[in-house]
């Protein structure tokens, strides 16, 4: 493990412990470790895009724009190799909150989530990439998946 130490102003200082205390972090350290995480795996994911991740995909939608709902459920469907689940919420008597969970190369689900962003009478679409890794490891013995794998966050 490194040790770095590094400098803030007291103002900046101050909002840290503020915000790393209202997240219930334990300490300084972990919170800072996080960050670091999130801005190197944002970094790894804006280089080549290479590898499969995990994904979760929130955006909110307007139910009376014109078949949005079914061009939405449609664009499920033709991804379903991507799609592990959908949850939907009725925020108001016009919009809705979708939040999709994926799984798959890096490229396929960013297009996806790109083409659902796109379409008419979204707003708000926000996606959550986490890099994994596929293996085979068991912890309690081993047994067969066939053609499924395992996938674990990636390690940074």
């Amino acid at each position: 493990m490194q040790r770095l130490t590094i400098s803030l102003d007291d103002d900046l200082a101050r909002d840290f412990d503020s915000l790393y205390r209202d997240q219930a972090y334990q300490s300084r350290s972990e919170a800072v470790r996080d960050l670091v995480r999130g801005a190197v795996e944002a970094r790894r994911l804006q280089g080549d895009g290479a590898g499969d991740c995990v994904a979760s995909l929130s955006y909110i939608y307007n139910h009376h724009t014109r078949a949005l709902a079914q061009r939405l459920n449609d664009m499920a469907h033709q991804h379903h190799d991507l799609v592990v689940a959908t949850t939907h919420v009725h925020l108001d008597h016009d919009d809705c909150l979708e939040t999709v969970i994926l799984k798959g190369a890096v490229p396929r689900v960013r297009e996806f989530a790109d083409s659902v962003q796109a379409e008419r009478g979204v707003r708000f679409a926000d996606l959550n990439l986490v890099r994994v890794e596929p293996n085979n490891d068991h912890l309690g013995g081993a047994h067969d998946h066939s053609e499924y794998q395992h996938l674990t966050p990636a390690r940074s």
